[in-house]
């Protein structure tokens, strides 16, 4: 047997081997990549939610949201219902107070006519101080509730927002001023109830 190996096919099997190995390195690789590119779409696809799950949450958030929806409107609506109320409770009761303050003035007008008919021949005097005392009141109930007279004394400038003017007469004062009052005029909250009715100095001549 000749011990003398051919220096080529040497060459040509270490080549072959070198490239084996580097081909099984290279399937061990691809292999490898292979593996870790699969278990990552796993674990991607496992943190996902599912349109399933997408849905429940969606249709969650709906339900949620409805809900805060009509209990807003409720609220809503009972505050309306409230508010309604208490303006009709206002509009019912709005002169409560003020016919309140009126009854003691009743009650002193029927006290004077229980007083008349019990005793007819009744002093003036005593009848009249029980009239004085019943407009006492009569003028403290009215100012209570912001009632106020219109009474001008004479020479006042004559003002047509609370005056109204009767006649004009020859007077010894400026012209256009009130010379007298015949009917006492009313102001409710400043705002005007009724003129008071007066004359007025006429320019003179």
């Amino acid at each position: 047997m000749n011990d003398n190996t051919d220096p080529d096919k040497a060459a040509a099997s270490g080549t072959q081997a070198n490239n084996g190995a580097h081909g099984a390195e290279g399937a061990d690789s691809t292999a490898s990549t292979g593996g870790a590119g699969s278990a990552y779409r796993d674990a991607t696809a496992a943190e996902a939610p599912s349109l399933e799950q997408q849905l429940a949450e969606l249709q969650a958030r709906h339900t949620e949201v409805a809900d805060a929806f009509l209990r807003a409107k409720a609220e809503a609506e009972n505050t309306r219902r409230r508010a309604e109320e208490e303006v009709s409770k206002a509009r019912k009761f709005a002169v409560e107070g003020f016919a309140d303050s009126l009854l003691p003035v009743k009650d002193s007008l029927e006290a004077a006519i229980t007083l008349h008919e019990s005793n007819p021949g009744a002093p003036v005097a005593q009848v009249l101080e029980g009239v004085h005392a019943t407009l006492r009141q009569l003028t403290a109930a009215l100012e209570r509730n912001r009632v106020m007279a219109i009474a001008p004394p004479a020479g006042t400038r004559f003002d047509p927002h609370q005056h109204q003017a009767i006649s004009v007469v020859p007077a010894n004062q400026e012209a256009g001023t009130v010379v007298a009052v015949l009917q006492k005029g009313y102001l409710i909250n400043e705002r005007v109830l009724r003129p008071a009715l007066v004359t007025v100095a006429a320019a003179g001549q």
